[in-house]
C-alpha cells in the first residue's frame, strides 16, 4: 500500500478517535519500557540477590509487565472516553475521565503485585500534591506559607516511624532502600566494609 494513501487515511478527522486509541496503546508500551528498564536495572543490581541470569530475567519481566500494563490501561481509558462521548452525543462530560480511569485502574492495576504497587503509589503521591494545590489554583484559599515543607515533614515522619516499627507494611523496594541507608550503616568490622563495601 502506498504511504501517501496511508498518510491520508490516518489524517482523516473521522478516523482520529479510533487511531488515537491505537497510538495510545503504542505510547503506553514505549513509555512503560522507558520508565521501568532503567529503574529495574539499578534496583536489581543494587539490591537483588541471585545470578546474572536471574537478575536479567527479573529486569525483563518487570519491564514487560510495566510496559504491558500502561499500554492496556491507556487503551481501556481512551476506549471508554470515546464510548462515553459517543453515547453522550459527541460531548465529553466532566466525570467521563474519572469513570474511564476508575474502570481501567481496577482492571489493569487492581492486582496487588510489586509493579502495580509502585505505579499506584507513584500516582497516589502525585495526586495528593495535586489535590493540595487545587484550592490554591481555583482561588478558593490563599497558599499557606510553608505548605510543601509541612507536607514533606509529615511524609518523612510517617515513613520513618513505619520503617522503625512495622516495616513489613512498606513496599519491598522501599524497605530495601531504607535497610541500606538506616540499618546497614550501623554495622562494620573493618575499614574496608566501613568505607568501601557495605558488608
Amino acid at each position: 500500500m502506498d504511504t501517501d494513501v496511508i498518510t491520508q487515511f490516518i489524517n482523516k478527522p473521522e478516523h482520529r478517535d479510533i487511531l488515537a486509541i491505537i497510538k495510545g496503546f503504542r505510547n503506553g508500551a514505549v513509555y512503560g519500557a522507558k520508565v521501568r528498564l532503567p529503574h529495574a536495572l539499578v534496583m536489581t543490581f543494587l539490591f537483588r540477590p541471585g545470578s546474572l541470569k536471574d537478575k536479567l530475567t527479573f529486569i525483563f519481566d518487570a519491564t514487560k509487565q510495566h510496559s504491558k500494563n500502561l499500554a492496556f490501561f491507556v487503551t481501556i481509558y481512551k476506549t471508554l472516553m470515546y464510548l462515553q462521548k459517543k453515547i453522550n452525543g459527541g460531548k465529553e462530560q466532566n466525570g467521563h475521565s474519572f469513570i474511564a480511569g476508575l474502570i481501567g485502574g481496577y482492571i489493569i492495576f487492581g492486582e496487588n503485585n510489586n509493579i502495580n504497587q509502585q505505579i499506584v503509589l507513584y500516582v497516589f503521591a502525585r495526586i495528593m500534591i495535586g489535590l493540595a494545590k487545587l484550592p490554591v489554583k481555583r482561588n478558593t484559599i490563599s497558599e499557606p506559607k510553608h505548605t510543601f515543607s509541612i507536607f514533606a515533614a509529615v511524609v518523612w515522619g510517617v515513613v520513618m516511624w513505619l520503617f522503625r516499627h512495622d516495616r513489613e507494611v512498606l513496599q519491598p523496594s522501599l524497605q530495601a532502600s531504607m535497610q541500606y541507608l538506616y540499618l546497614d550503616s550501623d554495622h562494620w568490622s573493618t575499614l574496608r566494609n566501613f568505607l568501601w563495601h557495605n558488608k
